[in-house]
């Protein structure tokens, strides 16, 4: 029995002692590297706590041979084949074939991540530790809070998107993520969220759920390469160019009518004036109307006595106050001349200030603005505040445009009216100064021998006299009634002119909102698209280039990327009866399970 044992421990020496013997026929050659690739795997606890961090280091090599490589590493082991690693300090040096080779580096415990991430969670209302949230049911929130770790490499902070996932059951209901997307992924529902670079962010999901447990929090980090076509923005800008040159045509034309509304007021305070002028006179012929009909009373009652008293063929007549009948006549006629005078110049005036008004008032257009173009010019205007005074203004130019349209005639019939009156005026001073010139030549040359012809003259006369003086009673009334009526009429009008002077003022505030408003938008495309450049300076990070996150002397790094991961909150399971343990063998046993 023992020489069978010695006969199998000699084959074994034999089988084994051949590559203890054996010498490398040469010295190691120096491989050649081409790229590197790191994926930094980091384990967080429930909270978002760093447990540890191990990177996978990946080379591709062109040529077979002794690699180096650097890294803060407190072990390493070998992912290609069973070749012992050689770590000096933080030099790790590797042969390695040709092809990928793969090895694995434990990062020592004061290694940092660039981000610092904390999870909370809060059921129905209160912070819970997530130690004794498994198996609990309710109303969950799960609060992820992200934020640049002041002690790690800020230039992964800077350039690299963070993308977060959480897988929830089916079973979990109302389920929402204010900035997140929640999508089906088979039985459970995926949560995904998206973290620029150098941005920090809070993040919610709520959930209604019953029996809990969460597989954790999966986050992926990746260079920024997010594809931006600006081929759209031409046509941003060039609305905005549309959107400019438009506002600048409403000021031009806001312009346009400040110019006309300052035209029409300008005309309607001539008009007010000049109306106050006509409506003074007319008070002030209407006041002397009752002393001209009483003097042409007393013209009539001295021309009736003296007819009277020449009836009577008496040849004691005492024709002196006859004589001086003409000169009241002349003085009366004097009167009346002035009075026509005064309608003309008040005619003149009124011509002027009306030819003023209706040139303003036919400049207002007669199109109105509707209401869907205020709407449109309100959405497309920065300040709404001048839209609503360009619309109420445009709504007062146009009241003033229809009432003006409205009163237009009896404003044109205040002109013939005023010379119609003066011409009648004039007409019955004219017949007064020939009563006046021709009774005066038949007191020169009458004697009392034809007191009977004259007093058939005085008879005429006087007759005639009541007739003209029953027109200047009935001419009276007319001024009166004039007088009374135009006052409303002149009310109206110093209204009118104050509602020009009022819409002048707001219109002139208009162009000033309208002015301002262009001077802030004439550069309004140039604006938008260097907030456009800026914001794709910001997250175009084409230009990045990766640099290695375990060691700054690594060379040839083409990528590095993190896959962080938090811990999984699940249930106790019962444990389950261990299986009876094999009997351990022996070498021998071990060796000959190799031949069966």
């Amino acid at each position: 029995m023992g020489k069978k044992q010695l006969t199998y421990s000699a084959l074994a020496l034999m089988l084994f002692l051949p590559s203890f013997l054996s010498v490398p026929a040469q010295a190691a050659t120096e491989g050649k590297v081409s790229s590197k690739d790191e994926v930094v795997y980091a384990t967080l606890n429930a909270e978002g706590n760093l447990d540890h961090i191990y990177v996978v280091n990946t080379f591709d090599v062109e040529r077979a041979g002794k690699i180096l490589d650097y890294g803060q590493y407190s072990s390493v082991k070998n992912l290609t084949d069973l070749k012992e690693l050689n770590q000096e300090g933080e030099k790790i040096e590797m042969e390695a074939p040709e092809g990928k080779f793969t090895y694995q580096g434990n990062m020592n415990e004061n290694t940092e991540l660039p981000w610092d991430v904390k999870v909370s969670y809060v059921l129905d209302g209160k912070k819970v530790d997530p130690s004794g949230l498994a198996g609990k049911s309710g109303h969950l929130d799960i609060h992820i809070d992200t934020a640049e770790n002041e002690s790690g490499d800020s230039v992964f902070y800077e350039n690299y998107l963070l993308q977060m996932s959480m897988s929830l059951p089916n079973t979990y209901e109302n389920i929402e993520a204010a900035d997140g997307m929640v999508a089906n992924a088979g039985k459970n529902k995926q949560v995904t969220f998206t973290v620029m670079p150098g941005k920090e962010k809070k993040l919610t999901v709520e959930a209604d759920v019953k029996d809990f447990e969460f597989k954790g929090v999966e986050i992926a980090a990746v260079p920024s390469t997010l594809p931006i076509d600006t081929t759209g923005t031409e046509g941003m800008t060039g609305d905005m160019s549309e959107l400019s040159n438009a506002i600048g045509k409403l000021n031009e034309g806001v312009a346009e009518l400040e110019t006309g509304v300052t035209q029409l007021n300008n005309g309607a305070a001539s008009l007010r004036d000049g109306s106050a002028q006509y409506k003074n006179g007319v008070a002030e012929l209407n006041g002397s109307s009752s002393q001209l009909v009483g003097a042409s009373g007393s013209i009539r009652d001295a021309l009736a006595t003296i007819n009277k008293s020449l009836a009577g063929q008496s040849a004691d007549v005492d024709l002196s106050s006859l004589n001086e009948l003409p000169a009241g006549l002349n003085q009366l006629a004097g009167g009346l001349n002035e009075t026509a005078a005064g309608i003309t110049k008040l005619k003149d005036n009124y011509a002027q200030a009306y030819a003023a008004l209706d040139v303003a008032i036919k400049g207002i257009p007669a199109s109105q603005v509707t209401e869907e173009e205020i709407a449109a010019l309100r959405e497309s205007s920065p300040n709404p505040e001048v839209v609503d005074k360009l619309a109420a203004s445009n709504a007062a130019a146009q009241k003033v445009k229809g009432t003006y349209d409205s009163v237009n005639q009896a404003f044109a019939a205040v002109e013939p009216s005023l010379n119609q009156m003066s011409g009648a005026v004039t007409e019955i001073s004219a017949q007064l100064t020939s009563i006046s010139n021709n009774l005066s030549a038949s007191l020169k040359e009458t004697d009392m021998s034809g007191l009977a012809e004259l007093q058939k003259g005085l008879s005429e006369l006087s007759a005639k006299y009541g007739d003209f003086h029953s027109g200047l009673v009935s001419y009276t009334d007319g001024v009166g009634q004039l007088s009374s009526n135009y006052g409303k009429l002149h009310s109206g009008i110093a209204e009118l002119a104050g509602g020009t002077g009022e819409l002048e003022g707001g219109v002139s505030d208009l162009h000033d909102g309208t002015s301002e408003l262009h001077q802030e938008t004439k550069d309004l495309p140039e604006k938008m698209q260097e907030e456009i450049n800026k914001m794709m300076d910001e997250y175009d990070k084409s230009d990045f280039k990766p640099v290695s996150f375990v060691s700054g002397e690594n060379e040839k790094v083409s990528s590095v990327q993190f896959v962080i991961k938090t811990e999984s909150i699940e249930k106790e399971k019962e444990e389950e009866k261990k299986a009876e343990p094999e009997k351990e063998k022996g070498f021998w046993e071990l060796f000959l399970d190799l031949f069966r």
